[in-house]
């Protein structure tokens, strides 16, 4: 018999690892509580410790995507304005 793989969101991985890195109860206990293996809480509580300086590098992040967006929008209508240009004159010599 198959059994399903089990999926965890975002946001229970954030829980559990919280709760490992708060210390109040061992990792066993923890997996116990949850019915995970204790690798896992340690997985997770790993790189929750190694990511966690991300959360704060988003706004910058999100800036810069913003600037190469709006650079990049204004390259394509740069070119729409040329073609549309191009277009209007072939139209006009062809008539």
């Amino acid at each position: 018999m198959k059994q399903n793989r089990r999926k965890f969101s975002s946001a229970f991985k954030a829980e559990v690892a919280l709760e490992a890195i708060k210390g109040i109860k061992t990792v066993s206990e923890i997996a116990q509580y949850y019915e995970l293996h204790p690798m896992q809480v340690t997985q997770w509580k790993k790189e929750f410790l190694a990511h966690s300086a991300e959360v704060f590098e988003g706004d910058q992040k999100r800036l810069e995507e913003v600037e190469r967006l709006k650079k990049e929008r204004d390259e394509l209508f740069r070119q729409i304005g040329e073609l549309k240009f191009e277009n209007d004159w072939y139209k006009k010599k062809l008539l």
